[in-house]
């Protein structure tokens, strides 16, 4: 057997190396990191080859003094810390004096700076193990540190690096991570002598937009939450900006972008109830905290952290987020007046014109809309929003006469989402704004109030139900017979928490005798057959805890206005009211918009107006 014995310098930067350079992009990261830690303010990164052939990094920081140029390429040495206290609460990105020693170690390395005490700068340079000795240099400010080669002695480890446009793609990525880190810090990226990025130092809105593109600034919305110590800002995009993949997700604390599962759960959590399916949401959020609360020492990528108390992070972030996305409609859904001024005027006129379903209610009595409806009576009431959904599905009916044309709301009334003017084939509504106008799928905007509703109910152990005047029986297998009887023996049962109560008739017959006040007008054998379904499978204890708003979403989906319903004006403006106060009501329970806004700009330029 060998004999145990201490490895050369050389091939242990080597060895530790393979963990902090795993690619040119890795240099990169740990680069530019020493660039902020001394203070730039400009900070310029020229590649060659995706960064195999050359990583150059210009700044303009606090620069390195002669004597001390030698210690920064080697092992273990850093100006960061000096103490155990320095490591448990250290506020730097890097700190482990290992990052620039291991670069040196598989590369030809180059190191030029100037430090203000100094008469002049100084260069060293490394090949390998090999040092140089240090040399004068010309250098006004800052440090510029020239990386050739990678892993030109480690040929090996060379061979799984991939083209140099996959390489490119990860340094890209590496230097945009950094930037939106620090907005009050100007970049430069250029790749083969051409320019790629320049990022003046600004405001973090603009950086956001700059790096992550307009249409996420437009479809995110900025937040900035406190609390015990905790601070979570940055900007977040609606559910209707998902994407396939987590390729716009930033999440860094105490301004280092980090891989963490405990903050990535939380926001999932957050979004889960607005997102739809398998898509996954854009954000780049900034969790502030005393350092001493977090450990930053767990990986030597220092991508990775570990919370002292990682439970009241998860609960903080979640609910900072999730108040955010809970804002029901409202004016910041909507465009700036500046962005509109040009083609909205200023005092709203809204046209007296009769829609299509207003022809339809004017049929003699026992025509169409006579039948649906029983003659609902316009009301001004409605028109001003103060009669919800479920009141005006009940005010009297008046079966021998027919509907009047509703009265078009003043011109001085303003509400986010406008009054109602038509329906399109039974499915979308049509309501005019200051800004525009505004396309509401109706069935997935009543199905999210109605979703929201109900857990709201469930939440306060109120959910009403309605007695059903003629019990409503049906044909049902063994198994949902079996689901009834285990409910009912139940000291807490399922069905009746929900608003249901069920009866068995015989082996094979049950009967449904009443239901939620909000869902009386659903079909209620199949809501049955669906609620059924899922206390079957999951029992009542997980169907009430993780499958609890799965079970409310099946509910609300069969409470929702169905498509091709012909809706009156005052039920459509009753509709547009309840959106504007209810919570996540931009999108339904599946993570599909319910609304959108066309300004007046846009129509026009449909229109070719101005031109």
């Amino acid at each position: 057997m060998p004999s145990i014995k201490l490895l050369p310098d050389q091939l242990i930067s080597q060895i530790a190396a393979g963990e902090v350079v795993e690619r040119p992009a890795s240099a990169l990261k740990e680069i530019l990191e020493n660039s902020l830690d001394a203070g730039s303010t400009e900070i310029a990164v020229s590649l060659q080859s995706g960064g195999i052939k050359q990583i150059k990094v210009t700044d303009n920081g606090g620069g390195i003094v002669r004597d001390e140029l030698n210690l920064a390429l080697t092992r273990h040495a850093t100006s960061k810390i000096a103490t155990l206290e320095d490591l448990e609460s250290v506020a730097s990105l890097g700190f482990r004096g290992e990052a620039l020693a291991s670069i040196a170690a598989i590369s030809r390395t180059q190191v030029t700076s100037f430090h203000p005490d100094g008469k002049y700068a100084w260069r060293i340079a490394s090949e390998g193990s090999f040092l140089s000795d240090i040399e004068p240099a010309a250098l006004d400010a800052g440090t510029i540190i020239d990386i050739q080669d990678l892993y030109f002695n480690t040929p090996a480890r060379r061979k799984f690096l991939k083209t140099e446009n996959t390489e490119f793609g990860h340094c890209e990525e590496a230097f945009c991570r950094i930037a939106l880190s620090r907005p009050d810090v100007g970049f430069l990226l250029q790749h083969n002598g051409r320019a790629i990025m320049r990022l003046a130092a600004g405001e973090a809105r603009k950086r956001f937009e700059e790096v992550l593109g307009k249409e996420f600034a437009a479809e995110a919305f900025y937040i900035d939450e406190s609390a015990a110590g905790l601070r979570l800002w940055g900007m977040a995009a609606k559910p209707t900006f998902s994407r396939h993949a987590r390729d716009t997700q930033y999440a860094y604390v105490n301004g280092r972008f980090v891989r963490d599962k405990l903050i990535s759960h939380a926001i999932r959590q957050a979004y889960q109830d607005v997102l739809h399916h398998d898509r996954h949401p854009a954000f780049v959020l900034f969790l502030e905290l005393d350092p001493a609360l977090v450990d930053v020492n767990v990986h030597p990528s220092k991508t990775e952290v570990r919370f002292r108390d990682g439970q009241a992070v998860h609960h903080f972030v979640f609910h900072a987020l999730n108040k955010a996305l809970a804002a029901p409609t409202g004016a910041t859904d909507l465009p700036s007046q500046q962005a509109t001024s040009q083609s909205a005027a200023p005092d709203i006129t809204y046209p007296r014109f009769q829609s299509n379903m207003e022809l339809r209610a004017q049929e003699p009595a026992g025509g169409f809309y006579q039948t649906l409806f029983g003659g609902i009576q316009s009301s001004p009431a409605a028109m001003q929003g103060g009669i919800s959904t479920e009141e005006i599905m009940t005010l009297p009916q008046a079966a021998n006469s027919s509907t009047e044309t509703a009265p078009m709301p003043e011109s001085g009334q303003e509400f986010p989402l406008g009054f109602a003017v038509a329906q399109i084939h039974g499915v979308y509504i049509l309501a005019q704004n200051k800004f525009g106008l505004i396309v509401v799928d109706m069935h997935a905007a009543h199905e999210r109030i109605m979703y929201e509703k109900l857990k709201n109910a469930l939440d306060s152990s109120r959910i009403a139900t309605q007695p059903l005047l003629l019990p409503v029986s049906f044909h049902a297998d063994r198994l949902e017979v079996a689901t009834v009887q285990e409910q009912q023996a139940l000291p807490e049962n399922g069905l009746a928490q929900l608003g249901f109560d069920i009866a068995v008739l015989s082996p094979t017959t049950l009967a449904v005798r009443s239901v939620p006040v909000m869902l009386k007008d659903a079909d209620v054998v199949a809501l049955a057959r669906d609620v059924l379904n899922d206390l079957r499978q999951y029992g009542a204890s997980r169907a009430f805890t993780e499958r609890r708003n799965a079970l409310l979403g099946t509910m609300a989906c069969h409470a929702a206005v169905r498509a091709n319903r012909i809706l009156t004006i005052p039920e459509m403006n009753a509709l547009l009211r309840d959106m504007e106060t209810t919570e996540r009501s931009g999108q339904c329970n599946h993570g599909r918009p319910t609304w959108f806004q066309v300004t007046m700009t846009e129509l026009d330029k449909m229109f070719m107006r101005g031109k």
